[in-house]
This record gives structure tokens, sequence and C-alpha cells, in this order.
């Protein structure tokens, strides 16, 4: 069992953070509970008086099904448009373009200039140093 599956059986199950916080257990003994019995255990009797297995499965199918199915309107998207102070758009779109001809200039533009390299031409073998 991970931690994560824990964390989500723990936000399934409110009551668990209740009796953390009244002193009656802590997570760490919470957790171990979980890895050892697993979720379907009559050990959670004591913290979730009300709880079933099936209650368990019917909740995470729903949070599983309403974080996917977030409804976002067309008038929704509108509204977000007609918030956006284009003018600080386009000064920001201006500092952007400024820093990016800096760095070029900088030589940090990688391919826009072209640095010469010298080729090496080997010595001849007949040649000495003082020639």
């Amino acid at each position: 069992m991970s931690k994560e599956s824990f964390k989500d059986f723990a936000r399934l199950h409110p009551s668990l953070a209740t009796s953390v916080n009244n002193n009656q257990t802590t997570w760490q003994k919470l957790y171990e509970m979980y890895d050892i019995y697993g979720e379907r255990s009559s050990v959670w009797d004591t913290f979730m008086p009300t709880y079933t297995a099936a209650d368990s499965v019917v909740q995470a199918t729903q949070t599983t099904s309403d974080s996917n199915l977030k409804d976002v309107t067309l008038s929704d998207f509108m509204n977000t448009i007609k918030n956006v102070d284009l003018e600080t758009v386009q000064k920001g779109i201006a500092n952007i373009q400024k820093t990016i001809g800096l760095l070029q200039d900088m030589g940090l533009g990688g391919a826009t200039k072209a640095v010469s390299t010298p080729t090496y031409e080997p010595r001849p073998m007949y040649r000495y140093f003082e020639d």
C-alpha cells in the first residue's frame, strides 16, 4: 500500500482527521493499520462507525468523476479573456523580446550567429619547428 492510496483513503473519511485532532491516535498509527489490514477491515469501525466498503467505492468513484468533469463553458472563457489587460501582455512580450536580443548579442543565442572556428592543419612531418 502506498502513501498516496492512504492519503486518498483519509480524504474520503474525514472522521480519521477528527480522531487525530482529538489526540485519539496519530497519522503514523493509522497508516500502519492501513498498511497491515487494508481499507476493508473491521479495525476502522472504532474510527468510522458507519463505514462500509461499498461506501468507500462509491465515494471514490464520485470524487474521481467530479474532478474529471469540470465544465468550462465558452462564456467562462470569454469572461476570462475580457479581464486580461492587453497593454500588460504587450509590455511583457516586449520585455521578453529585449531579453532575447540581449542574449543573442552576448553570444548565447545559439545558432543565430555563425561562429567561425579555425580549421586544424597538421604540420608536415619533414618540417621542424625552426623552419
